[in-house]
């Protein structure tokens, strides 16, 4: 497919206190790029091919694990390199010192710069990147980010300034909102490859974020439905076809991209499962079971209803066709990525080390409510990783710092190209 970064044809900043010092990275005008209106979904860059536990090799139509991000490498990104810098904790700002930014900010002769969406910065993750959650070492030389540090300087956290290695969210303009949590700003993770809603403060203040801006497509990210009356949606911003209903059942991560090779529906036999990027180009983030009472999605598309793991009404996890792989040698394909169109829980009561003290004072402002120790600490809308397989009960007290809640048995929607 023809290679692209942004539809908008834009440039990026990263990182930087000072518009003059900021790198930029502008994007290499494309040809030949398919024939739509809003924005092509940027690829994952993940060409390595993985079963249920590591990475493994070509994996040929027919055989299991074929469907995979791999096979469907997408929208290669591409870019122009024009400057270079450094980044550590005092780059660093407050949420509203990043909102700030382009009212004064003249980099490159622009003045219409702006902080991202969170589908702008998502453009820009790459699969490519290994996941650093449990490593404990303090070298970050064999370590590979989730952005293209050759274009984009890049920093882990500054453990000199306190930070931990995984401390690299960069902020965007888009807020969740809930009556469980104070508000949350989504944020990309380019050190552990993830979307999260992080809280604005950090141990009694404000809590200090990377960042990036960008100027031109101001519809990137906008989508643009057509109901094609026959169980199927095209999205004309992007290219892509979907089915409006999901698979209805959880299912293990093979065989959601087994599902999506053999099936046959609307006369197409070529649909798949999406990879990361795809399927986080339909959340819709202004919707969420706690703010709208709905999944976060557009209405015209179907979400079976679940019980989560505090017995609440919720919609599914969903599976993409993405590893998210980590930095060990033996077990780095063992994840998968996943969006959530509804709660992404966390079990706060698993809490017993102060892992991430950001999760760790949300949830003690809301202990006098009546809310269960399993509350929705990331936001509808986060993309984050279970295991392919396995059984789920391991995890029942949650995972990982924030006590993530771990399903394993994930839905599915699938996806195709109208090109």
């Amino acid at each position: 497919m023809s290679p692209c970064i942004i539809s908008m044809l834009a440039a990026l900043l990263f990182g930087f206190t000072a518009c003059e010092e900021i790198n930029v990275a502008e994007v290499d005008p494309v040809e030949n790029l398919p024939n739509i209106s809003g924005f092509p979904v940027v690829g994952t860059n993940q060409s390595t091919f993985y079963n249920n536990t590591t990475s493994t090799s070509y994996i040929n139509d027919g055989e299991d694990f074929f469907g995979q991000n791999a096979n469907y490498p997408g929208n290669e990104p591409s870019y122009l390199h024009n400057g270079d810098g450094s980044i550590d904790y005092d780059d660093k700002l407050t949420y509203n010192e990043i909102l700030a930014i382009p009212e004064t900010c003249t980099t490159a002769g622009y003045t219409d710069w702006r902080v991202p969406t969170i589908k702008e910065m998502y453009s820009l993750i790459m699969f490519s990147g290994r996941d650093i959650s449990g490593y404990a070492e303090n070298s970050t030389e064999s370590l590979i980010p989730f952005i293209n540090t050759e274009f984009f300087e890049f920093a882990y956290g500054d453990t000199e300034a306190g930070e931990r290695l995984i401390d690299m969210q960069c902020a965007t303009t888009n807020m969740y909102v809930s009556m469980e949590v104070e508000p949350l700003i989504f944020g990309v993770n380019f050190a552990d490859g993830r979307i999260k809603g992080y809280g604005n403060q950090l141990m009694g203040q404000d809590k200090a974020f990377n960042y990036l801006l960008v100027r031109g497509n101001t519809n990137y990210g906008i989508n643009e439905y057509v109901d094609n009356g026959d169980g199927t949606l095209t999205d004309h911003a992007t290219g892509l076809m979907w089915m409006q209903e999901d698979n209805g059942e959880g299912v293990l991560w093979q065989d959601a991209l087994s599902y999506a090779e053999n099936m046959i529906f609307g006369g197409y036999s070529d649909w798949r499962l999406p990879d990361a990027k795809e399927l986080q180009s339909i959340v819709d983030y202004t919707s969420s079971p706690a703010t709208s009472g709905t999944a976060a999605i557009n209405p015209l598309f179907s979400c079976t209803h679940i019980l989560n793991e505090a017995a609440e009404e919720d919609y599914p996890f969903y599976w993409s066709s993405t590893t998210h792989a980590n930095w060990t040698a033996n077990n780095d394909g063992a994840w998968g990525a996943y969006v959530a169109f509804g709660r992404a829980m966390g079990n706060m009561s698993a809490l017993e080390t102060p892992g991430d003290q950001a999760a760790i004072d949300m949830y003690e402002q809301n202990s006098s409510s009546s809310l269960t120790t399993w509350i929705d600490v990331h936001g509808a809308g986060a993309q984050r990783s279970d295991p392919k397989a396995g059984d789920p009960s391991q995890f029942s007290e949650g995972h990982g710092p924030q006590g993530d809640a771990i399903r394993t048995y994930n839905f599915v929607r699938l996806v195709r190209d109208i090109n």
